[in-house]
């Protein structure tokens, strides 16, 4: 089973550099869109605001005022946690949400271009 997240974004070309600068790979850019590979099975569509309209019948919402998701990365380790979140601060992304760091996970967080919550994550595995 496959899973594609589709998310509303203002500015199709910036959104797309966004995520190749965060090192994801692009594919299928078509009129309104563009998809980001997360992995084999993952995949998030960005849609432009009007092309998104097209596929809902309520407003879509402004994720730089509210939260609907939050969509989480699993990484291996706390070095890529801080290896991504770098990259998203660096491209011009906004810190969200609270970091945590208690032993059993290493999380943080950022708002990406058009306001949209993402988490990094390691978990990290109990000793024995």
């Amino acid at each position: 089973m496959q899973l594609f997240v589709n998310l509303p974004v203002k500015d199709l070309d910036r959104s797309t550099e966004f995520f190749a600068s965060l090192g994801f790979n692009l594919f299928g850019m078509s009129e309104g869109m563009a998809s980001v590979i997360i992995s084999e099975q993952t995949q998030v569509m960005l849609l432009t605001e009007p092309t998104f309209a097209t596929y809902v019948t309520k407003e879509i919402a402004d994720a730089t005022k509210t939260t609907g998701a939050i969509l989480v990365l699993g990484m291996e380790n706390p070095a890529q946690v801080d290896e991504l979140v770098g990259k998203a601060l660096a491209a011009g992304a906004t810190t969200a949400g609270v970091a945590q760091e208690d032993g059993f996970r290493y999380q943080r967080g950022f708002a990406d271009l058009d306001g949209h919550h993402w988490e990094a994550l390691c978990l990290v595995q109990p000793a024995g």
